[in-house]
């Protein structure tokens, strides 16, 4: 039976993942039929019974590779499949960085022959470990003027550079392109820096990651697709494992995804792919759809009609779009899309909120059917959505919030206690972050909360600290000794007025400086030291003897309590790791010194190895932004358009790389025009529109403020839709 590829077309929420799960299906059937036939044959033979017995029958597992475009995608597509064969067929889906990165690391030893490499095993870094790392490796060369000429900071330099060479990676290009490409790309916008010494930067910091064995995100894709997918020992194997390929989502893979597809293809493999037109959510961060769109012309295609046709979105969706395009049009939009309109955005934001609680109070939509969109959200939004609504008992879900972890007050305070514990630390620590400790510390889940009434008139405890903000400050006047090598906390009795402490916070106290004086203890003392190897260690007791003895912390607390832990532990590999090439690597003191540095800088943010809820998503409203939401792949009920007059809309912002369009395939290293620009901004106008209209059921809220935050008019592509809304609310 000859199967052929398949290449499968629709807009969003019209089925493609349940399509791609089905024929995944179709595999796994055909799959067995053709193991039942095996054995009914060698039954019937005379030597069956030894033949089954000799035979190494693989049959039974599918050999599918599933890939996805990002995890949630991956879960869902994953979680389709499962339910569909009932959970009996085993399945592995990736997103397509993680197969690389799995690959890259499983193969290792045929890159350190190939390579002829030190044999040892590979540490991968982090994106904040990659920067701080290469920042070091550089700075000699980045001096001032190099930074003048660029016009941007060094953190900004650094990372725009590591970009360049991720984005290249991508592309299928080597590290040694990336000069060429940059020469002819930036020709006519004028060049702040030399391409050669870009190039000759990332040569540098790609020969010393190799060295010692460190694998940042670009050296991982350059290396599957430069010498391992071009490795026959590989070939082999990879075609060993996969019979077929599964991927979901196509428009959001990078270029060499279809240099993998292709060879699968080429070696008989088979392939079922599916693709959106109107998608492309990571176009400027290294995905390239156009050219992901050429496998097209190797299956089968099939267009899917979405089976909402009767859906707001869908009827909207050409009239929005007539609208954007041709402001001039004499067009109203329908009741079902609402305008709420006010002057300044500290009222849209307050009126916003009030239409969300009243229509959730009322019964007439649930709080996990709202979402509100935005195309950039600042902090004042966040907090200004999260303060009202939960007030109301309206929880709220901000999607992929990452604060940087510093934000924490239980981070700072375990900082804090790092400094005062090991020596030579005293210059990262003052008398504000000591009170500060004192009061983290100190915190409590016993029977001395206080009781806060909510408006709804229910009460509930809160945990308050033994030692308050006032008493900690106190302490921290007259106890704390700074010093540069040997900073440390003296006996409450110290304190003249010791008294006006109170009984209960001078023994929360004295538990805090019992427990600080015992591991200053284990540090001095040489048959001590084994039992607190590291700062890891360290924290660890830290948390668990005051932060989570006695209560259970918050989710948010507890995530970045996981990844401080993570952090460290990933920054003490690579410093062994360094230690053991680098001779002059600094000492223990100089590297908690450099990490404490790290994380107040705010470059690691509360984004731990993820927990995901089991069953249906959190019932609260969604807030995110618009890249947020694209990528989510969520759908509600009520849209609520915020900031619906921002010229942000047809930007990428932060969504878009520096130099992305200089590595896409259908222009490689063609310099990227005004004209360019403006057409892009129109095209992901159009597409963004299309798929948040295909992710609404009911009703739309186009939210407006005449002044944007800045005191400036809103003059945003969308205006036109603002001024073809019937149904106005102006505060």
């Amino acid at each position: 039976m000859v199967l052929d590829s398949i290449w499968i077309v629709g807009s969003s929420r019209s089925g493609k993942t349940t399509r791609l799960a089905e024929q995944f299906c179709h595999w796994v059937q055909i799959g067995n039929q053709h193991t039942e036939l095996f054995y009914r044959k060698n039954q019937n033979n005379k030597k069956g019974k030894n033949s089954i017995k000799t035979a190494n029958l693989r049959q039974t597992e599918p050999g599918v590779l599933v890939l996805a475009s990002n995890d949630n995608n991956r879960r869902f597509l994953s979680d389709n499949i499962v339910a569909l064969t009932s959970g009996k067929s085993p399945i592995r889906a990736k997103t397509t960085v993680g197969f690389i990165q799995d690959e890259v690391i499983l193969f290792w030893p045929l890159l350190i022959e190939s390579l002829r490499i030190k044999a040892q095993f590979p540490v991968r870094l982090r994106p904040e470990t990659e920067q701080e790392l290469a920042t070091k490796l550089w700075r000699y060369q980045l001096d001032a003027e190099t930074l003048q000429r660029a016009g941007v900071n060094e953190y900004r330099l650094v990372r725009r550079i590591l970009d360049l060479w991720q984005l290249a990676a991508y592309g299928g290009l080597i590290c040694e392109d990336i000069a060429n490409i940059l020469q002819t790309g930036l020709e006519e916008n004028g060049r702040n820096l030399e391409p050669e010494l870009l190039g000759s930067l990332l040569l540098d910091w790609r020969n010393w990651c190799l060295e010692r064995g460190f694998l940042s995100y670009g050296l991982i894709t350059e290396l599957y697709n430069q010498h391992l997918l071009t490795n026959g020992d590989y070939q082999q194997k990879l075609m060993q494992r996969y019979q077929r390929v599964i991927a979901d989502d196509v428009d959001e893979y990078p270029a060499i995804a279809r240099n993998l597809f292709e060879f699968l293809l080429d070696n008989g493999a088979i392939g079922a792919f599916s693709y959106n037109p109107k998608g492309a959510v990571r176009w400027g961060l290294g995905a390239d759809p156009k050219y992901l769109e050429g496998l097209a012309r190797r299956c089968q295609v099939e267009n899917l009609v979405s089976p909402r046709q009767n859906s707001l979105g869908y009827r909207l969706t050409t009239q929005m779009l007539e609208l954007v395009t041709e402001p001039m049009a004499m067009l109203s939009l329908p009741k079902s899309v609402e305008l709420i309109q006010t002057s300044s955005r500290a009222q849209l934001l307050r009126k916003t909120a009030e239409e969300i609680i009243q229509a959730i109070k009322s019964g007439i939509v649930e709080q996990e059917e709202v979402a509100i969109i935005a195309p950039g959200l600042d902090a004042i939004a966040r907090y200004t959505f999260i303060d009202i609504l939960t007030k109301q008992n309206i929880p709220v879900e901000s999607l992929n919030d990452q604060r940087p972890l510093i934000s924490s007050a239980a981070i700072r305070a375990l900082l804090t206690l790092l400094a005062l514990v090991y020596p030579g630390l005293g210059r990262l620590v003052d008398r504000d972050e000591v009170a500060e400790m004192l009061v983290v510390l100190s915190w409590s889940n016993s029977h001395d909360g206080e009781l806060v009434t909510w408006e709804d008139g229910e009460k509930k405890e809160f945990p308050q600290p033994k030692i308050d903000p006032v008493r900690a400050g106190l302490i921290a006047d007259y106890c704390f000794i700074p010093h540069p090598d040997n900073p440390h906390l003296l006996e409450v009795k110290t304190f003249e007025r010791w008294d006006r402490i109170g009984y209960v916070a001078s023994q929360a106290y004295g538990d805090i400086l019992q427990w600080i004086e015992k591991q200053r203890y284990l540090l001095r003392s040489p048959q001590e030291q084994h039992l607190i190897p590291t700062p890891i260690s360290l924290l660890y007791l830290a948390i668990q003897n005051f932060l989570c003895k006695n209560s259970n912390p918050q989710y948010q607390q507890l995530a970045a309590l996981r990844e401080l832990l993570e952090t460290a532990q990933h920054y003490w590999e690579v410093d062994t790791r360094l230690k053991q090439t680098d001779l002059q690597r600094a000492e223990l003191t100089n590297v908690i010194a450099e990490f404490i540095q790290l994380l107040r800088r705010g470059t690691i943010t509360a984004n731990p190895y993820p927990l995901h809820p089991i069953g249906n998503t959190r019932k609260a409203v969604t807030l995110a932004t618009i890249f947020q939401y694209r990528a989510s792949r969520r759908n509600h009920q009520w849209h609520f358009w915020l900031d619906a007059g921002s010229p942000l809309w047809a930007k990428g912002g932060a969504a878009t790389l520096y130099g992305a369009t200089l590595f896409l395939q259908d222009r490689l290293g063609e310099p990227w025009t005004a004209a360019n620009e403006q057409k892009a901004q129109t095209q992901r106008l159009h597409r963004i529109i299309a798929d948040l209209l295909a992710r609404v059921g009911e009703k739309i809220f186009l939210c407006h403020s005449n002044l944007a935050v800045n005191g400036q008019e809103q003059m945003g592509p969308l205006l036109p839709l603002v001024h073809a809304c019937g149904t106005v609310n102006i505060s």
